[in-house]
């Protein structure tokens, strides 16, 4: 990936487009945004190619993620909360569980943050 300054922001051409990156989110996805959104995408993708090995069908599949930051002028990200909303058929509570446990292992995006950021999961089925 090749990453041009223009102005105040940085961009990059991606195959499905261009992605503008900037400090001010009035310019570009925040550098923070792109991480937290890095995780919780790949996190999300890990936990339905689980599920449906385990065959439990998802209909869809939702993430909310909370983040704090620290209160310094670094801004650090120190916890992400990810919460799954899964909609789908055969979903057992304990296979949904250790499907989630699975997906913190795995997820190669959960594991380049490990003792960097905290985080957490927690899910409800639909």
């Amino acid at each position: 990936m090749d990453f041009i300054m223009k102005g105040n922001t940085f961009s990059t051409e991606l195959k499905y487009g261009e992605l503008t990156i900037a400090h001010d989110e009035a310019y570009g996805f925040r550098p923070f945004q792109l991480m937290v959104s890095s995780i919780a995408v790949c996190s999300g993708g890990i936990l339905r190619k689980i599920l449906e090995k385990k065959r439990m069908n998802i209909e869809d599949l939702r993430i909310k993620a909370d983040v704090i930051r620290s209160e310094s002028e670094i801004k650090r990200i120190e916890k992400i909360h990810l919460h799954f909303i899964i909609k789908g058929k055969n979903l057992v509570e304990k296979k949904v569980q250790k499907a989630m446990e699975l997906t913190s292992r795995n997820c190669p995006m959960v594991q380049s943050v490990e003792g960097c950021i905290e985080i957490t999961e927690t899910f409800e089925t639909v």
